[in-house]
């Protein structure tokens, strides 16, 4: 459909009121449309034939027809919405590199919010999250070229390069009083989309923590399988923070895993073979074991389809911040063998029915990033019978001999490979969101306990 009228478009856009009569003669007379409707088509297809024949007969400077229509589709596009594109040659080459092959570029994705250009999230472990890039900030310059009025396609366009070249990025971010420019180094993006680790609740147990960067083909087999190495877990923590999305199918097979029945997410367009019913099968599904999900202004696409199904479904309790708000589906159109169109044709929509579309998830428990507030007390503030066992400990540290302190280094080394998988309560202390997550779960397990 879509290929058959971007044809028309390129065999009948010529400069008299002829061609555009030939391009709009399918569309004008389509079934079921009205008299006025295809008069008013008519009348616009009119208009942009005339303008065009002024501007190649008229304007001061010569212009390439080709390059001007180019122009007037990629400016088409861009106002439908954010990520609605047209992709010249090299546009849609680069997409296929994208797509099928390794690249060189940052490690963040990017969207268009209120107009600005602005990071998602950056995605762990690539040169943008070592370099300090952080979820909403917003992108001003990329190296000397502004990004107002660019659309994300040419922005991601800048981005990717070479692996070993530098960029350099300009970033807005709040709180800050100033624009703030980052140096990063161009590198193949290779992601480990799922990293389980293990924490400890002294007697509720230990619950499985589970830290999914991205979407990408591996994410349902990878938490099986950490699951499956983890039988004794009294809870799973699902970390969707900074998760930019990735494949349907994906989100989908984890929804499976824990919702027994009923739909997990649908994508509903204008034509009826976008429109689509995503429902869970209750086979293998675990709807016991209790669950929270950590969320933020990065977590987008795929992760609040996850999260957003689990809250209505009442399966775990949502905490951290709103999301990003990217529920929309694309396709990309060739348009004969060197370009393409990318078209939204759908948006997803939650089980109850709400969009995520420019909505996002809202938690059911709402906290900001930070660290744990303790009362900080006096270096020397112990209890009498424990004074004595202090200050010989502290003599120790002085006495003991340099090999035999170079021998316990050793040995803390090798105690903490060893436990390289388990999050230590210093580290959930330096991070609130997760210090929330953790204990909203000792309260489910508990509760599921009791039951």
């Amino acid at each position: 459909m879509y290929k058959k009228n971007f044809k028309a478009i390129f065999a009948g856009f010529g400069l008299t009121l002829l061609a555009a009569l030939l391009f709009a003669g399918p569309t004008l007379m389509a079934k079921g449309s009205s008299d006025s409707t295809r008069e008013s088509k008519l009348q616009a297809y009119i208009k942009f034939t005339q303008i065009l024949n002024l501007i190649e007969n008229q304007y001061v400077d010569e212009v390439n027809t080709t390059a001007l229509i180019n122009k007037a589709l990629k400016g088409l596009m861009q106002n439908l919405d954010a990520h609605s594109a047209f992709m010249t040659a090299k546009d849609f080459k680069d997409l296929n590199i994208q797509t099928k092959g390794e690249f060189g570029g940052l490690g963040i994705v990017v969207g268009m919010r209120n107009g600005a250009l602005t990071v998602i999230a950056p995605i762990d472990g690539t040169p943008a999250a070592k370099a300090g890039v952080k979820a909403g900030d917003i992108i001003l310059k990329i190296d000397d070229k502004a990004t107002l009025g660019m659309s994300i396609d040419e922005a991601v366009s800048l981005m990717r390069g070479k692996p070993g070249t530098p960029i350099t990025l300009t970033l807005v971010r709040k709180g800050e009083p100033k624009p703030i420019k980052v140096k990063i180094v161009r590198d193949i993006i290779k992601i480990k989309s799922v990293k389980p680790k293990v924490i400890k609740l002294g007697k509720e147990g230990e619950v499985l923590y589970l830290k999914i960067s991205s979407f990408d083909a591996h994410v349902v087999d990878e938490v099986k399988k950490a699951i499956k190495a983890h039988p004794h877990a009294k809870g799973y923590i699902i970390d969707l923070r900074n998760n930019p999305g990735g494949l349907l199918d994906q989100a989908v097979g984890l929804l499976d895993m824990f919702i027994a029945k009923g739909p997990l997410v649908s994508q509903k367009g204008r034509n009826k073979e976008e429109n689509q019913v995503y429902k869970a099968h209750a086979k293998g599904t675990d709807t016991k074991t209790p669950i929270v999900v950590l969320v933020n202004g990065g977590s987008a696409s795929a992760s609040e389809i996850v999260s957003g199904a689990l809250q209505d479904d009442r399966r775990a309790v949502i905490v951290g911040e709103k999301t990003f708000g990217k529920g929309s589906v694309q396709v990309v159109v060739p348009v004969g063998k060197e370009e393409g169109v990318k078209l939204t044709v759908a948006r997803y929509y939650l089980p109850s029915g709400r969009t995520i579309q420019n909505k996002g998830v809202t938690p059911d428990i709402i906290v900001l990033p930070g660290k744990v507030t303790t009362k900080k007390e006096d270096e020397f503030s112990i209890k009498e019978k424990d004074l004595k066992k202090h200050l010989k400990a502290e003599l120790l540290k002085i006495e003991k001999p340099k090999a035999e302190n170079n021998a316990t280094a050793s040995s803390e080394n090798n105690a903490s490979k060893a436990d390289k998988n388990l999050i230590t309560d210093e580290k959930i202390n330096e991070d609130l969101q997760l210090k929330t997550a953790v204990d909203v779960l000792k309260a489910l397990i508990l509760t599921h306990g009791n039951k």
